[in-house]
């Protein structure tokens, strides 16, 4: 194999790639089948068939409406594909085309331009863009119910600096007077309702 072989071969598999990603982010198959199902119907009503020496015209009155409606339907498909952003109603137009064509275009192109403008406006209403997935946490790190990684809820509570591994929250002891009221009784000495004032009692 040649190197010009090998290049052609990496450049046709990069544009192919590169014509999914294009693909997968707009309705592509309902633009598809949108626009294949404007071509029967704006072209059965001009058309001419031989059937042995019998020439079969199956052009009708409303030969210029069916016309319009295959004409529309394929700027819709292509609109489906270029402005995604217009699904919804290319969709419902697309739709609305494909049933009043029925009266119009021959059964609406013999039932074949009918069918895929309705299937292809059908997909288009239905389509949504994806959404990526989200990022998987790094490895080593095992994250709690509420999100949070277990190493920063087991250091401690927020909120209470930590001096030396040793929290800095007073401690609180609670005794009872003698009508039974709990008071809280702070041991750390800085309180001024244990009567430490600021002094530790020994013993």
């Amino acid at each position: 194999m040649s190197a010009e072989t090998s290049a052609a071969t990496g450049q046709f598999t990069r544009r192919r790639q590169q014509f999914r990603v294009w693909r997968g982010s707009r309705p592509f198959w309902a633009g598809l089948f949108v626009l294949l199902g404007g071509l029967p119907i704006a072209y059965f009503p001009y058309a001419h068939l031989q059937i042995g020496h019998l020439t079969l015209a199956m052009a009708t009155t409303a030969g210029a409406g069916s016309l319009i409606i295959g004409v529309l339907l394929v700027v819709l498909g292509a609109s489906l594909w270029y402005q995604r952003h217009v699904r919804v109603f290319a969709g419902v137009a697309a739709i609305l085309l494909a049933l009043v064509s029925i009266p119009v275009s021959n059964l609406g192109g013999f039932l074949i331009g009918f069918l895929f403008a309705l299937i292809g406006g059908a997909m288009a209403v239905a389509w949504a863009p994806g959404v990526p997935p989200a990022p998987e946490p790094a490895q080593g790190t095992v994250r709690n119910a509420g999100g949070a990684p277990e190493s920063e809820v087991a250091e401690g509570a927020p909120g209470e600096p930590e001096f030396g591994g040793v929290s800095a929250a007073p401690v609180v002891d609670v005794t009872k007077t003698a009508d039974g009221v709990g008071e809280p009784n702070d041991l750390s000495g800085t309180s001024p309702a244990n009567g430490a004032n600021g002094r530790h009692s020994a013993g």
